[in-house]
């Protein structure tokens, strides 16, 4: 699966596998934030090994992750990162948790939690349960 659009510079995204970054590259995306936890599933890239492949393809890696609802510290490492506008895939095992961390990390900085919410379900996930 694509990662598919949350807003402008941010895009959702399943696991990721190394052998996809540099067509991400190519295709103008510059940072990936990986909210995944090491181990959470058998043959699953690490962190290590994602942040290497992000390396050559000339990517910034960020490895923020989580478990469940995003606490507050990744919530305002999720937003740190994403103030630049910069390009980003986010991603963890379905794309959801950083659906959540992106729209909290927004929420934070003032936007609509109607239109955060809208963004989400068109990239297919629901945050109906997440507090905006």
């Amino acid at each position: 699966m694509a990662p598919r659009p949350l807003s402008p510079t941010v895009w959702a995204s399943p696991q990721l596998s190394p052998a996809a970054l540099p067509a991400l590259a190519a295709a103008g995306v510059r940072r990936l934030i990986s909210n995944r936890p090491d181990g959470e599933d058998p043959g699953q890239p690490s962190a290590a090994a994602m942040a290497a492949a992000s390396r050559d393809a000339g990517l910034a890696f960020a490895w923020i992750p989580v478990s469940g609802l995003p606490d507050g510290a990744q919530v305002a490492a999720v937003a740190d990162l994403l103030a630049d506008g910069a390009p980003t895939v986010m991603f963890c095992r379905s794309g959801m948790r950083s659906t959540a961390a992106w729209a909290l990390a927004e929420r934070s900085r003032g936007a609509d939690a109607n239109a955060l919410r809208a963004a989400a379900a068109a990239a297919g996930h629901d945050l109906g349960r997440v507090p905006l």
